[in-house]
């Protein structure tokens, strides 16, 4: 099979699917496919959440089930040891959002910090996530980002989330796995890129354990990411980046639009994907110094990440380059670069299912907004039925 036909193969995709869960991930992107019901089902689901109705063994049976791993690190050992048989790895995503006080924050540090004593047991698990706001309220990041004066008080909030970064960092390093920070909205993230680059200074002198997340959708990522790796060059220190196109656009615009200020979003998907891979094509001729994760369902930008590592004799399995999807998601892309021998680990979100309504209705969303996304997930899944039918 030509390279470029590498990702159309739908045995090797779907080789963990069972019909039935090939049935109803064909269902649920039919569903999500559907513009008008995601935005009914959305509603309807945050309706009967609130008023305390009996649909979590709903959700449970069907979206959860097919876009997370489980309510808790364990309940995820069986889908994560089934995955890595195919040689995918799992980064548990713990996908509680919008939390805003202490008490959160500590609880969600202690989650991280268990699962990462958790992944040195386990080789499936070599990397870590987690979210700036999962530690601190997205004010404070914004106040902090414009440099306005804290009160004392804010001060120690403050202080206490550079201490949480640093607990889950140094543990990282302790248990010689990767930590990936996500980048949230451009109005706190300064305040975040401050603070992970202190991490990557502090934690970063052998190799890449820290790693920030660009969002390339962002006009202003390369020029950054260029800036940052002058920097670690003077201060001699190793950068790791987690390359995405980025999860708030709609927000961004809108934001910028009420606020009279010029959107950090390029002007439109062309541009962004020229970013993205211009990105890439920066940190793979560094990559002395640059680690990569790929996290991208973009099939060009995974083309692209292997033939750079061909033409550079990059292994295929060098340790400073990972590909990265949701799980749920693009096994074709997941599933075909393992068995070509690359290292590729899939987000596997987990939490209460009520608390991961957030993360999953962004999902729905995101596949009905990005084109081609749904369209190409349903073609393949019918390919495949057709196929174990022939």
């Amino acid at each position: 099979m030509s390279a470029k036909k590498l990702f159309d193969n739908t045995e090797i995709a779907f080789a963990l699917k069972s019909d039935s869960e090939l049935e109803r991930a064909y269902f649920l992107f039919k569903m999500i496919s559907i513009e008008p019901l995601v935005k009914i089902g959305t509603a309807a689901t945050n309706f009967a959440l609130k008023a305390k109705l009996p649909i979590e063994g709903l959700i449970r049976a069907t979206v959860f089930d097919h876009f997370c791993g489980g309510v808790n690190e364990k309940d995820c050992l069986p889908v994560i040891d089934k995955m890595y048989q195919k040689g995918v790895s799992s980064v548990l995503d713990y996908s509680v959002e919008g939390k805003e006080n202490e008490q959160e924050f500590d609880s969600a540090k202690d989650i991280i910090l268990r699962i990462m004593n958790f992944s040195k047991e386990i080789k499936a698990m070599p990397i870590a996530v987690f979210k700036p706001t999962g530690f601190g309220r997205l004010s404070l990041y914004e106040k902090v980002g414009k440099g306005e004066a804290l009160t004392s008080e804010e001060r120690s909030e403050w202080s206490r989330v550079e201490a949480r970064f640093d607990a889950v960092c140094k543990r990282a390093q302790d248990n010689n796995i990767e930590v990936l920070i996500d980048a949230e909205e451009s109005w706190m993230q300064d305040a975040a890129d401050a603070l992970v680059t202190k991490m990557m200074q502090k934690y970063n002198t052998q190799k890449a354990v820290v790693f920030n997340t660009l969002q390339m959708y962002r006009h202003d990522r390369l020029a950054f990411m260029k800036k940052e790796h002058e920097k670690a060059k003077n201060e001699g220190y190793f950068l790791g980046y987690k390359f995405v196109r980025g999860a708030y656009m709609e927000k961004e615009n809108e934001r910028a639009e009420k606020r009279g200020y010029t959107s950090p979003i390029c002007p439109n998907k062309a541009a962004t994907d020229e970013n993205f891979n211009e990105g890439l094509r920066y940190a793979a001729d560094h990559i002395d110094t640059i680690s990569i994760f790929n996290g991208t369902h973009n099939e060009e930008s995974s083309y692209l990440l292997m033939d750079l590592m061909e033409s550079k004799g990059i292994a295929k399995n060098d340790s400073r380059i990972w590909f990265g999807q949701l799980y749920g998601m693009s096994d074709n892309i997941s599933y075909n670069l393992a068995a070509e021998g690359y290292n590729v680990a899939k987000y596997m979100p987990f939490g209460p299912v009520k608390d991961v309504m957030p993360y999953l209705i962004r999902r729905a969303e995101e596949n009905t907004s990005v084109a081609g996304q749904t369209g190409r997930e349903l073609m393949l899944i019918e390919r495949e039925k057709k196929r174990r039918k022939s």
